[in-house]
This record gives structure tokens, C-alpha cells and sequence, in this order.
């Protein structure tokens, strides 16, 4: 399915080979969508950042490295682009309850409209007719993967030419791609909708298409879509409130702690470092991303990635999988824990399974606590708006977090 190793070596060594490419030849090549098998352009670094196998500084700082602020401004640039997504969304949390609501309506609609469900399974399943959307729907389904253009046309073609429901097109994303994030899924498929820059949608055109596949295609003005009206209606006092970040409940050190492993963040160090241990566990989770089935590679990446995690803890882990809530409670309890530690949990599916057992574990008696990255708190708080504002600060946030 994939050749991508969900491994923190992997992860590293691809860092290793990519590094000369973040430069000069990365701002210039990086739109281009090659096709399957060719995407040599682009780090493919996003399976193992979306889980922290590797870090956003620890990249950034090989660019840094081999091309200095400069030459590998733009690379950087969007590698700061998934850190801005999770803070946006963390300040408007309610914007994952709309998706998550919004989209249990829409598959109830789904079930009633046999007309409208048969264009959706067209569609996720490349039998549309348009010969390069049904390339791009083939090639996530195959590999869990897409170039970031390929995902831009292909969610304005789902919403604007086939007029199909934006949630929809970005539940088979997020149950598809490996690198499925519930921020930047969420949020790139809004921006397309013009939902997340309020009014300002993403319109596919044929002469970007065909140049920017490398004339792979050549699809005609007629196939696509003449107007791309925001979906502005769905949201008619405009964008959900920002409410600010959470701050997260501290661990205590010297209580005895259950550290709990997630793909939220794979480095085993991280979250328990200088803590009581008394038992950790790794919680496969990925089955959240959608009321229908996750692809049987996202599961796999996943379970292996966390593999990896608790082979370099060193030490025993139980698996957990992210089922009856109180079973988290439960586990703790045979433990002899009082709290448990994770890294940071953003809001997603896995924050929602998390919330629903926080009243198991009050009554045993136990607490949820999580340890955030200096990386997020150095660029969530700047998230307030569209990404310019992020994008002015990355000087200071590269100095702040001790790159420059």
C-alpha cells in the first residue's frame, strides 16, 4: 500500500534524503503534481509529522542547516502551515463540533437520497468520467496519498462541479490519507468552500490543471465548474467564535502516573519525562476519524507507528484500543495510578473519546493530564486569523524556539 516505513529511523532518514531539496528546487518544483510514484518534488515528510515521529523544529532545522532562512523560507512556510491549522482550530473549537455534527447529517441525507448517494460512490470511487479526478480518488485510495494541489482541485470539483457536500468529501480524506489530520483536513477543505477565509473559495481551473500536472492532463473549461459561490450560507453570522487556547492540566510529578501514547505525539520521552511511571499503554485511535470504515493503511501506519513508539520507550506497554470510555479508567485503576499523562490531545475525534471519559476516571479518582510542545505555544497564539499573520511571525518564532 505504501513504501513509507512508520518508523522514527524512517522518518529521519527521509529527513536526511530530502534535505537537499528544501531549498531553491523545492519553491520552484513544489506545486506540481507528478503523478503516483513521482513526488519527488515534495518531502512526503507529512505521515510522520502529522504523529510527531519527527518533530516541526527538528525539520525545520535541517533546512535551516543546508540552506539558511532564506533559501528554505518557503519550505519552512509550509511546514508552519499544519502547526497554524491545529491553533486556528483550537481557538474555534466548535468549528470540529459543526464538521462532526454537520456530518452526521449528511449521511443521514445520504441514506434517504439514493440519487445523491450513487454520485458520492462515483465519485469516492473514480467513476466519474472526469479523467482526472478519477485519477486523484484512485491514487488516494491506493496509495493514502495526495499531492496538496491534487487535494485543492479535488474538493473544488467535488463542491463546485459535481455540487457534492464538502463534509462528505472530507470524511473520505481524513479516512484515507495517512497523513489525515483532523485540523488541516477540516480547515483545507472550509478554505476550498470559502468558509475559512470567509467568501474567498478555490476555484480549479483547466490551464492550472494541465500545467501544473506536468500535462498529464488537459481537461476543458466546460468540465469544470463556471462559478464557485461561497458556502457562506451554512454559516450566516460568519465565522465560529474564537475562544482562546486551552490550557492543559498539568501533571503532578509525584503522583503515580499511567502514561498513555497516542499518535497525537510518538517520541515515548516526550510526555512522561520526569515523571512517576508505573504503566504505559499505546491507544490506537484512528477508527475515530470516521463514522465509516478507516482504510485498512491508515490503521496499519498507525499501529505500526506506535509500535515504534513503545519499542523505544524500552520498556512494557499494553495496547489499548480507543473503545467504552471507561475502559481508559479502568486500566489506570489496575495500575495504581492517580493521574494519566499524554501529550497534548488538539481537537479531533481522539480529544472527543477523551472528554467522553473524563467522568470514569473522576470516579476512580483519577486525572487527565497533558504535557505541550514549546513549538505549539510558540505558534498557536498567533493562529487568530488567516495564516499571513503567522507567516510574519516565523522570524521570531524560528528565534524564539532557538533555530536562528
Amino acid at each position: 500500500m505504501t513504501q513509507l516505513a512508520p518508523t522514527r529511523d524512517a522518518a529521519l532518514a527521509r529527513i536526511t534524503d530530502f534535505t537537499p531539496e528544501m531549498g531553491a528546487r523545492y519553491a520552484k518544483r513544489r506545486n506540481t503534481d507528478y503523478g503516483p510514484g513521482r513526488h519527488g518534488a515534495v518531502s512526503r515528510l507529512s505521515p510522520y509529522l502529522r504523529r510527531r515521529l519527527v518533530a516541526e523544529d527538528e525539520v525545520i532545522a535541517a533546512a535551516l542547516a543546508a540552506h539558511g532562512p532564506e533559501g528554505a523560507e518557503k519550505f519552512i512556510q509550509e511546514v508552519v502551515w499544519r502547526s497554524y491549522f491545529k491553533g486556528w482550530l483550537e481557538q474555534r473549537p466548535t468549528t470540529w463540533d459543526s464538521y462532526r455534527d454537520g456530518l452526521e447529517r449528511d449521511f443521514d441525507i445520504l441514506g434517504k437520497d439514493r440519487k445523491l448517494r450513487a454520485q458520492v460512490q462515483a465519485a469516492t470511487n473514480g467513476r466519474t468520467g472526469f479523467d482526472c479526478f478519477d485519477a486523484w480518488a484512485l491514487e488516494l485510495v491506493e496509495t493514502g496519498y495526495l499531492h496538496n494541489h491534487a487535494r485543492m482541485w479535488f474538493a473544488s470539483i467535488w463542491i463546485f462541479t459535481f455540487g457534492l457536500p464538502w463534509r462528505v468529501g472530507a470524511d473520505f480524506f481524513l479516512r484515507y490519507l495517512l497523513d489525515g489530520d483532523p485540523a488541516s483536513n477540516t480547515l483545507g477543505w472550509r478554505w476550498v468552500a470559502g468558509l475559512h477565509t470567509r467568501g474567498k473559495t478555490y476555484a480549479a481551473q483547466a490551464w492550472n490543471i494541465a500545467k501544473f500536472t506536468d500535462g498529464r492532463f488537459a481537461p476543458r473549461d466546460a468540465d469544470l465548474a463556471a462559478d464557485a459561490p461561497a458556502l457562506v450560507n451554512e454559516e450566516p453570522d460568519g465565522l465560529p467564535p474564537r475562544l482562546g487556547l486551552r490550557t492543559p492540566r498539568a501533571p503532578d510529578p509525584d503522583a503515580p502516573t499511567a502514561l498513555l501514547l497516542t499518535e497525537e505525539d510518538c517520541d515515548p520521552a516526550f510526555a512522561g519525562k520526569g515523571l512517576n511511571i508505573v504503566a504505559s499503554a499505546t491507544l490506537k485511535a484512528s477508527h475515530l476519524r470516521s463514522p465509516q470504515d478507516v482504510a485498512d493503511h491508515v490503521s496499519a501506519f498507525e499501529h505500526a507507528a506506535l509500535r515504534d513508539t513503545a519499542t523505544r520507550l524500552g520498556q512494557e506497554v499494553t495496547q489499548l484500543r480507543a473503545g467504552v470510555p471507561g475502559d481508559l479508567a479502568k486500566w489506570a485503576a489496575r495500575a495504581g495510578a492517580r493521574q494519566i499523562v499524554t501529550a497534548y490531545v488538539p481537537r479531533g475525534p481522539l480529544r472527543d473519546w477523551l472528554d467522553s471519559a473524563e467522568p470514569a476516571l473522576t470516579t476512580q479518582g483519577i486525572t487527565l493530564t497533558e504535557v505541550q510542545r514549546d513549538w505549539d505555544k510558540l505558534v498557536w497564539p498567533h493562529a487568530t486569523a488567516g495564516f499571513f499573520k503567522v507567516k510574519t511571525k516565523i522570524p521570531h518564532i524560528l528565534q524564539d524556539a532557538g533555530l536562528t
